[in-house]
């Protein structure tokens, strides 16, 4: 029997290529995404994974024709996905006030959001088609609430949690499984740059082998750590003023060129 097959964006580092791992292990197919197409194929061959085993495919996908294109070369050589996992993103902070940082903010949508949508749409067809399938949108805990300094990445990943949300109910009892997994600070070099704290940190390999099992269950929103659930709903429920107060004087996350 073939094995299954395993559809990964942003996977050239982070998150994505621990999910890859994670998947490898396990003894999934996988397509993988990431402009650095050579930096996949690099990461395959070290894991001993053949073209029967993994392919790569170059995609920007900010750009709604380029990861779409991705997702068809995969149905032509792979087949439908089992799992779609839309994972790339970017973070980056932004000032409302400097006119740079508004393109800031509609490169993040670009990727984060309609980056997600087309990197589903592929796939959606098949797994109708074949009533099996999991869409994974990787949100963050950031979408709880918007932090000073983070509004373009806070509104994009709560848009993700939307967005899945609303996808969801569209697929209902067509056998497709739409699940948003909400991480918490993982090691990647997103955070590296941070200059907070960031409680419950978790290495990439850890995070990974916690979303491969939520994935797994069809689960259809999972906070990771579960510790970082339950910190993230007590901020959902301060009252403005004292949330407000609490993050004043807390680090900003850089904006592009700082």
């Amino acid at each position: 029997m073939t094995a299954p097959l395993a559809f990964i964006t942003g996977a050239s580092s982070g998150i994505g290529q621990a999910l890859a791992a994670r998947y490898a292990q396990a003894g999934w197919r996988l397509a993988l995404v990431a402009r650095r197409v050579e930096a996949i194929e690099q990461w395959a061959r070290a894991q001993g994974l053949d073209a029967q085993r993994c392919i790569a495919y170059g995609a920007d996908v900010a750009r709604i024709d380029s990861i779409v294109a991705a997702g068809a070369r995969c149905l032509a050589e792979q087949g439908v996905s089992d799992v779609v996992v839309a994972n790339a993103g970017i973070s980056v902070g932004m000032d409302s006030a400097v006119r740079e940082d508004l393109d800031v903010m509609a490169e993040t949508f670009a990727l984060n959001n309609t980056g997600m949508a087309a990197t589903f749409h592929p796939f959606i067809a098949g797994m109708r088609a074949r009533g099996s399938g999991a869409l994974v949108g990787i949100a963050s805990v950031a979408a709880i609430r918007g932090l000073p300094g983070h509004g373009a990445y806070c509104a994009s990943k709560a848009g993700v949690v939307a967005y899945c949300e609303s996808l969801r109910g569209e697929l209902r009892d067509s056998g497709v499984k739409v699940v948003t997994l909400l991480p918490g600070y993982v090691a990647t070099p997103l955070t590296a740059s941070n200059r907070y704290g960031m409680p419950f940190l978790m290495q990439p390999e850890e995070f990974a082998d916690r979303a491969y099992r939520a994935i797994a269950s069809g689960t259809s929103y999972r906070v990771i750590p579960w510790p970082m659930g339950v910190v993230a709903k007590l901020m959902r429920a301060l009252p403005n003023p004292l949330f407000d107060k609490l993050f004043a004087g807390r680090g900003r996350k850089r904006r592009r060129g700082e």
